[in-house]
């Protein structure tokens, strides 16, 4: 169905009559396009695995020289993209850290990508940038940092982390050696700098160091206790060896939330050990961080505020849309490690007449008004809410770690989940690795079950994360006989079904 050539009135957001009507029927054919593939009520995945979904793909690019009408354009839409998305907002979605998104968010993201503002500087965001400051300044106040904190908004935990770890090389650099990276590069000792975590610390420590120029091998990991945190003593021992091999230990990653057990490194005992080194200590709370939040579970967080960096995720338990974290600073006055002035964007001159250029302090130049979204959660949810939600789902997660212990066929690695991460695995002597495999690939390919697949202490697991406060126990309940048939059914086989 091919249309008349568009007019740019109805191609752009305007004031014209023409430009609002267009926006309106796009948004309403979007929406309506959503909504009836809602109410089908099936699964979280459609089963079909990427060698059979070309032909979708190539429906979709099927571009005409003028353009089409909408109608045709969503049709194709419902028919070929919207039946094969992963939907993350379903009760049996449970694999990864990846929510279902608040709709108060949703509705703040039409106004984000309507206006596009980018908050890079103030002559691009105008009240925006305003509007980050202050969300940020009631995080720092949320993790009990003091009047020096500052913070920015970031994609999520990759580039906290990475910010935290860059800062932290450079003021090490700088106290050390008076030497300033960010105009002389590495200098000739770098190659001594170690950066220390825990052997479950998030891929993104190494990730970052070798983004750093310190390469992978500059990170030290440190062993775990039986709960998966970092191990004190281990960490002691590391650091006397690390002197003793006349190495230079600058920073220390305490993960609060690993992504397989959500376990929390002792940040304060972390910190009195660290502080006689003067070592920077970053808390990668990309998970765990909501339990700033929580009515019942805060405590878990003791000594976050001792922390140089904070990194938090707003799109894992704030419940935000893709992509909207941030990173917290201590003590402000080192993001100027990474100011940089531009003529055009955000001159010197600026900044002495009181102009808010954001800028200033992220690696980023463009971002998007991210900040939006949370605001309009908490405005229309409450801090009590998101307590209300995340508490819930520890609560539920504990009632399921009980549940699957109940089972025969089944184990249970976490016993007592920290947040809201269970590990299991179906038990078999012979051939558990391999039929845990088959039951992870068979529930996502009839598209009963998204779940999650990890190896710990060499052994295949299965694992739900239970983010969505929607999810049930009979949910769970339903999904654990799903897994027991099927494990079942591969030992009665003789032979692992593909």
């Amino acid at each position: 169905m091919q249309s008349t050539k568009p007019t740019v009135d109805s191609l752009f957001m305007n004031q014209s009559q023409q430009g609002m009507e267009a926006f309106q029927t796009a948004l309403h054919t979007s929406i309506d396009s959503l909504l009836t593939e809602w109410k089908k009520g099936k699964g979280p995945y459609s089963g079909i695995l990427p060698g059979k979904l070309a032909d979708s793909v190539e429906s979709l690019f099927q571009f005409q020289p003028s353009g089409e009408a909408i109608e045709s354009v969503f049709q194709d839409v419902k028919d070929h993209l919207l039946p094969h998305l992963v939907n993350v907002s379903h009760p049996k979605c449970l694999a990864h850290l990846h929510c279902p998104p608040l709709i108060p968010a949703l509705a703040a993201e039409v106004i984000v990508s309507s206006f596009n503002q980018s908050m890079d500087s103030f002559d691009q965001s105008g009240i925006a940038s305003l509007v980050e400051e202050r969300i940020l300044k009631w995080l720092c106040e949320k993790f009990s940092y003091g009047d020096m904190a500052d913070g920015t908004f970031t994609s999520g935990g990759t580039q906290s982390n990475y910010m935290g770890l860059l800062l932290a090389r450079d003021s090490f650099c700088e106290n050390t050696w008076q030497w300033n990276v960010q105009k002389k590069g590495l200098p000739r000792e770098a190659h001594r700098m170690r950066i220390l975590c825990s052997k479950n610390a998030h891929f993104t420590v190494k990730k970052s160091a070798s983004q750093l120029g310190l390469g992978e091998d500059a990170v030290v990991l440190v062993e775990t206790d039986e709960h998966h945190r970092m191990n004190i003593t281990d960490l002691k021992q590391k650091l006397a060896d690390l002197q003793a091999d006349q190495l230079l230990p600058f920073a220390i990653v305490a993960t609060c939330g690993t992504t397989d057990f959500g376990s929390i490194d002792p940040v304060s005992d972390i910190y009195d050990v660290a502080k006689k080194y003067g070592i920077w200590i970053h808390a990668d709370a990309a998970y765990g961080g909501a339990l700033v939040l929580s009515h019942a579970y805060r405590d878990k967080l003791a000594g976050i505020e001792l922390a140089d960096s904070i990194t938090v995720d707003f799109h894992k338990q704030f419940y935000q849309p893709i992509s909207c974290g941030a990173f917290l600073l201590k003590d402000k006055r080192h993001f100027g490690l990474i100011d940089y002035h531009a003529d055009y964007l955000n001159p010197k001159e600026d900044e002495i007449e009181g102009i808010l250029h954001l800028v200033n302090k992220s690696v980023q130049t463009t971002r998007r008004f991210d900040a939006l979204k949370l605001l309009l959660s908490l405005r229309l949810i409450g801090e009590e809410g998101f307590g209300d939600i995340i508490d819930h789902t520890i609560r539920l997660a504990n009632d399921v770690a009980s549940l699957i212990d109940q089972h025969d066929d089944l184990e249970v690695i976490n016993q007592k989940p920290e947040i809201n991460a269970v590990v299991f695995r179906f038990i078999d002597d012979k051939r558990a690795n391999e039929i845990n495999k088959s039951i992870h690939r068979t529930l996502f390919q009839t598209g009963s079950a998204v779940v999650a697949k990890t190896v710990v202490n060499g052994h295949t697991c299965l694992k739900f994360t239970l983010l969505n406060p929607r999810t049930t126990i009979n949910h769970i309940e339903e999904i654990l006989s799903d897994i027991v048939d099927i494990g079942i059914a591969h030992i009665q086989s003789g032979r692992v079904l593909n």
